[in-house]
């Protein structure tokens, strides 16, 4: 199986041209591949397709966590599938139309000095903002129609981080809740993270992100992915902490966010009250995956 290693910021993904190759069982691929030390190694795998007829489309993605399971969105991967598509000749149209769980997004491109897709800007869509969107069992704002959770009801056992016990929560197509803190350094993420996404209120888990408000315009950011753990960025995430950041205001509706990876720039257009998102796409290598290493790891699991 002939693939793609790319990354935006450091959320790496392994693409593959699932038209030309044959997958059986995409969460146990996606698993395998992963594994940073008997697969390739990345957060997970994003398969390219032929879109789905009559959808106004160039392309569709279906994204991978790395555990198996199935995201609807994500804003890094969906800049390298644009960056795949278009340096690869299947399609060079600019604006290009990605379709994905969350519906057909679009896309601007750039090209670098080698003649090679360099920067992408997304059309992450308007933020969904109710508790039946973001797919809530939070019995105390169930019905709530934009969630600024004053309160978290569990103690964050984060040291001396300063971390506010309200949250901001918000979905990009997929869930995000955004806790707000003085440095975002020190947040024992690890062992937060994994506890927040699997809480009772989210049946279908959840990303986590912690915040450190710089100025209006900046902001830092540090992220537990749903089904892939720390990430050094999270595209949708950035979107929605752009938005959570305007709701509570804490930021303009225009800001730059510093990731572990590098930098996303975000925009909340208050006219049309779409998320436009702009950021770099790499990709790293090609290489190829025997299948046979993914019987072997089934069978040894």
């Amino acid at each position: 199986m002939r693939f793609a290693k790319m990354h935006g910021i450091g959320n790496d993904y392994i693409y593959v041209d699932a038209a030309a190759e044959h997958i059986d069982d995409a969460p146990a691929l996606a698993r395998a591949v992963s594994d940073r030390h008997t697969g390739i190694g990345g957060d997970g795998l994003i398969l390219i397709l032929p879109a789905t007829q009559g959808s106004g489309a160039h392309a569709r993605m279906r994204i991978f966590n790395a555990d198996g399971s199935e995201a609807q969105m994500c804003g890094n991967g969906i800049r390298c599938v644009t960056k795949f598509v278009v340096d690869r000749g299947m399609s060079i149209e600019n604006p290009l139309r990605i379709e994905t769980a969350r519906g057909v997004l679009e896309m601007r491109w750039w090209l670098g000095c080698d003649g090679r897709v360099s920067d992408v800007e997304v059309d992450m869509g308007a933020p969904l903002l109710s508790a039946h969107e973001i797919g809530l069992a939070w019995p105390e704002i169930a019905g709530a129609a934009q969630i600024v959770a004053r309160n978290w009801p569990q103690t964050l056992h984060c040291d001396d981080a300063r971390v506010e016990s309200g949250a901001t929560l918000v979905s990009m197509g997929n869930p995000h809740i955004v806790f707000w803190c003085g440095d975002v350094a020190r947040v024992p993420i690890e062992v937060v993270g994994p506890a927040i996404e699997r809480h009772r209120f989210f049946p279908q888990r959840i990303n986590v992100h912690f915040v450190e408000v710089l100025s209006r315009t900046e902001l830092r950011m540090r992220t537990w992915e749903r089904g892939s753990g720390v990430t050094l960025a999270c595209g949708t995430g950035a979107s929605a902490v752009c938005v959570a950041g305007v709701l509570e205001n804490r930021s303009d509706r225009a800001v730059r966010i510093h990731l572990p990876g590098g930098d996303l720039d975000l925009k909340w257009d208050a006219q049309d009250g779409r998320v436009r998102m702009r950021g770099p796409a790499t990709h790293v290598f090609d290489g190829e995956f025997t299948l046979q290493e993914l019987r072997v790891l089934d069978a040894a699991e």
